[in-house]
């Protein structure tokens, strides 16, 4: 796993599949997404890596429901004792009540979609990542950052979020948003509904932030609502 410093408070935790960021509020934790099944013990080593404490991790926040983001939570919630959080609509995947529905691929997607499932369980299986779940909803505050605005951007699934630090001008967009060194910022891809996607995406980059920073590929770490609006501009508002 790959440990990258964003800002002295904010870390990213870049795996083979997908990437996490943990947030530090003096000595109170926050983990945004937690990586593949078993990727748990791997998160607490980078934690105390930084000469920071795992059982200080309070929360872990899930962006969306899918294993290359939701599959390490549990693990992380018993090594630390956090809480783990997601969106009302996701939270029964996590807690693997019910199948998580499979992504309405485009013709092009296939071929990407099929090699990347080799390297994480498949969206459509029914596995617990976390059997306590504290649901979430738009419009919640949660309490780190001086106030993590949940924004709901459902479209990659039902129950996508992004979060928004306007304190720090720093937002979390999940699968919503990507980048890629090829193409720059884009819509994420693996979507559920296409139309929702794109309206998510719009939605994310109408907000105030200096740093975005992404389920997959580099943040964008200076001017990010520019970045963003100029990249949504090309998708047609759903």
């Amino acid at each position: 796993m790959e440990i990258i410093e964003l800002r002295p408070r904010l870390h990213l935790f870049r795996f083979f599949v997908g990437q996490a960021y943990l947030w530090r509020d003096g000595d109170e934790l926050t983990l945004v997404d937690a990586g593949t099944p078993g990727s748990g013990p791997a998160v607490v080593e980078a934690i105390e890596g930084l000469g920071l404490r795992a059982r200080d991790v309070r929360r872990v926040v899930l962006t969306h429901f899918h294993s290359d983001h939701a599959g390490g939570a549990g693990e992380v919630a018993a090594l630390t004792g956090a809480t783990v959080l997601a969106h009302r609509l996701d939270a029964p995947m996590v807690r693997g009540e019910v199948p998580g529905p499979a992504p309405v691929l485009e013709d092009w997607e296939v071929p990407i979609f099929a090699e990347a499932s080799k390297n994480v369980p498949k969206p459509t299986e029914q596995r617990v990542y976390a059997a306590e779940v504290q649901e979430v909803t738009d419009g919640d505050v949660l309490p780190f950052g001086g106030g993590a605005h949940v924004v709901g951007a459902p479209g990659h699934t039902r129950g996508s979020i992004g979060l928004h630090l306007p304190e720090h001008g720093v937002l979390f967009t999940g699968d919503a948003i990507a980048s890629t060194p090829e193409t720059g910022v884009l819509l994420g891809v693996f979507n559920q509904d296409a139309a929702q996607a794109v309206a998510s995406f719009h939605r994310l980059a109408a907000l105030d932030s200096d740093m975005a920073c992404f389920g997959h590929g580099d943040p964008v770490r200076a001017d990010a609502s520019a970045v963003l609006r100029e990249s949504a501009a090309r998708y047609a508002r759903a």
